[in-house]
């Protein structure tokens, strides 16, 4: 989402069929305590550029055990989920935190009642008595909806921070950039 510019927006047009998911793990001070300081004002910036676009975009969000419940800083509130679909995001693509590499934070682990959570809100978040008009998945606990893992060409691709071409988000292999 940091990329995000007119001119990128105006080569979207163009193309006319592509979707971004912009990363984002919470408002301002969460998200950008892990992504990098100015990091979710640029991605509200490239929300702002998307709608005004009439893109079709929504948001890829780690929780973890500092940023899942239900409390307004949340990345589940209805006020950061009103805040998404205010900006023009349709969905939601939420990922529990896999840590990865000898320096990963353990402690942003959840534990079995923090995923149990996360499992019933993203269902209620999706479900028809819910008033918020986005569309909610989680990339691991909804397997049952797409037929198991996408990754690897089955509809889904993740490009890395290097422009590494992979075949998940979670699994650290490319042979192109």
């Amino acid at each position: 989402g940091t990329l995000v510019d007119e001119q990128f927006c105006r080569q979207m047009d163009e193309v006319g069929n592509l979707s971004l998911s912009l990363s984002l793990e919470g408002f301002d001070e969460v998200n950008d305590s892990r992504r990098g300081e100015g990091v979710f004002d640029k991605v509200m910036e490239a929300m702002e550029l998307l709608k005004k676009h009439g893109q079709l975009f929504g948001l890829s969000i780690c929780y973890t055990s500092k940023n899942y419940s239900q409390n307004v800083y949340s990345v589940t509130s209805d006020d950061f989920l009103d805040m998404l679909i205010e900006k023009g995001s349709r969905f939601i693509w939420y990922f529990h935190y896999m840590p990865v590499g000898n320096s990963a934070a353990a402690e942003l682990l959840l534990d079995p009642d923090q995923r149990e959570y996360m499992y019933h809100r993203v269902r209620e978040i999706r479900s028809e008595s819910c008033d918020k008009l986005i569309f909610a998945f989680d990339f691991q606990n909804d397997g049952e909806y797409v037929g198991g893992c996408i990754a690897g060409g089955r509809n889904y691709f993740h490009i890395n921070a290097n422009g590494d071409c992979e075949p998940c988000v979670f699994i650290h292999y490319s042979s192109a950039n």
